[in-house]
């Protein structure tokens, strides 16, 4: 039985088993198409922090996947599977398309990508599958904060300091240079205070001062 599965994770995770997905079922002899939306190896890209990387269809908001994947399938006549990388980027009818091609053209669709913004609130195309998937699914694989606990919110920051305004996208990494757009993984504590790990550094720097006592 076909399905829409999203799996949900942080931004390594979900691309590397996006790429190992794809991989294993091409190693078999299966034909699948690869969507995906503003990676950060660029357009048409699917990579991973690993330094995997592999062509996909650039998916920008317009672009009717159920069409385009009728379309791919008139020229070839075979699709396996579809799976999307940052799914979350996608447009909620995307979504709803991805549900279609499940129910009208038979094919598996594996969507993978996170579920919240820097600012804690859903993307739009994540709240979509979570509202359509036949299965949800979170990556065991814990995301850590840099205290060593567990992490659940993703921040933005510039600078080392955590921003909460802007645009909802905005590419970036974790890797990116401090002065640049930057990607970090906290836990809620940290989050709600701002406290990424260069402010923790930086207060680590800067110890209390000792009371003194007066004679």
């Amino acid at each position: 039985m076909t399905s829409l599965a999203s799996r949900v994770g942080g931004w390594s995770r979900e691309r590397t088993l996006a790429l190992q997905i794809g991989h294993n079922r091409s190693a078999r002899g299966l034909q699948g198409v690869i969507f995906t939306r503003d990676d950060r190896a660029g357009e048409g890209k699917l990579s991973s922090r690993l330094g995997l990387v592999t062509e996909a269809v650039e998916a920008p908001e317009g672009l009717d996947l159920y069409a385009y994947l009728v379309a791919q399938l008139s020229k070839s006549g075979k699709a396996d599977y579809v799976i999307v990388g940052e799914a979350q980027f996608l447009a909620p009818e995307q979504v709803d398309q991805l549900a279609r091609i499940v129910d009208d053209l038979d094919v598996d669709v594996f969507a993978f990508g996170i579920t919240t913004d820097f600012r804690t609130k859903l993307f739009p195309g994540s709240q979509r599958l979570m509202e359509l998937a036949d299965r949800l699914e979170q990556l065991q694989v814990e995301a850590l904060c840099w205290c060593g606990a567990r992490a659940t919110h993703n921040a933005r920051t510039v600078g080392g300091e955590m921003v909460v305004g802007g645009a909802q996208v905005v590419v970036g990494d974790v890797n990116r240079p401090a002065e640049e757009n930057s990607y970090e993984v906290l836990l809620r504590r940290h989050h709600r205070k701002r406290m990424t790990s260069a402010a923790a550094h930086a207060g680590a720097l800067s110890p209390d001062a000792l009371p003194v006592n007066h004679a």
